[in-house]
């Protein structure tokens, strides 16, 4: 386990108006499981051909995704976007 944590970028508000809850719920729990994985994070998703960077992570069986910044310096995860195409 780490000390890293997760948080929205820019905010919860902007990232999430409009989505349904499970997918909400889903693109926090993949959050908490990123960040639990600290500096490995910047290695996880896409693209994977390098690390660090914007990265993607496919959720709810390829019905979505999301992007992240893994920033070791602040040993934070941050929720970039949700896309959600239903």
């Amino acid at each position: 386990m780490t000390d890293w944590t997760w948080d929205y970028n820019p905010s919860q508000e902007y990232l999430t108006d409009g989505l349904p809850p499970g997918v909400v719920a889903e693109a926090e729990r993949l959050a908490t499981e990123l960040a639990a994985l600290g500096d490995e994070a910047t290695r996880v998703g896409r693209p994977i051909d390098r690390e660090g960077g914007l990265r993607e992570f496919d959720i709810l069986s390829g019905r979505g995704f999301i992007s992240f910044l893994a920033v070791p310096r602040h040993a934070c995860v941050y929720v970039c976007n949700i896309t959600w195409y239903g």
